[in-house]
């Protein structure tokens, strides 16, 4: 029997974009809707040290009628930042997303941020390999 191992690199992305601590929530926000996705890493002096999402936005500033133009990031931020490595298995990230109740992990190699996963791109990295199999008639 043949023994498939998806990895995490296998359904990361590259679309990680950052802000510093310092920058205003708006300002977060704009980047999300400028590069199209819905977290960015908060840096302080050049280091990851938490994220935003749209949900700590919607959850940390607007529900407590908080100005995003006046807020920063790092009031904001969920910390720490939930990594993974890229070489680890598919179904250690999607455990590691179930159990801490997030919908993301950075990936890191050598130190660095070179991505993210995220449960869509995992569920769309699967459900491409299952119609492959599919397409093979591999019955399931």
């Amino acid at each position: 029997m043949s023994v498939i191992v998806a990895r995490v690199r296998d359904a990361m992305d590259t679309n990680v974009y950052f802000v510093d601590a310092s920058a205003k929530v708006m300002d977060a926000l704009y980047v999300m809707l400028e590069k199209g996705v819905w977290s960015v890493v908060v840096e302080k002096e050049g280091l990851p040290v938490g994220v935003i999402t749209e949900r700590d936005i919607l959850r940390r500033c607007i529900a407590k009628r908080l100005d995003p133009g006046n807020v920063t990031a790092e009031e904001i931020m969920s910390s720490p930042l939930l990594t993974i490595e890229p070489d680890k298995p598919i179904m250690e990230a999607m455990k590691t997303m179930t159990v801490k109740g997030v919908r993301r992990l950075y990936v890191i190699e050598e130190g660095k941020i070179i991505g993210r996963v995220t449960q869509t791109g995992i569920f769309s990295y699967m459900l491409g390999a299952l119609m492959t199999l599919h397409d093979l008639g591999v019955c399931l």
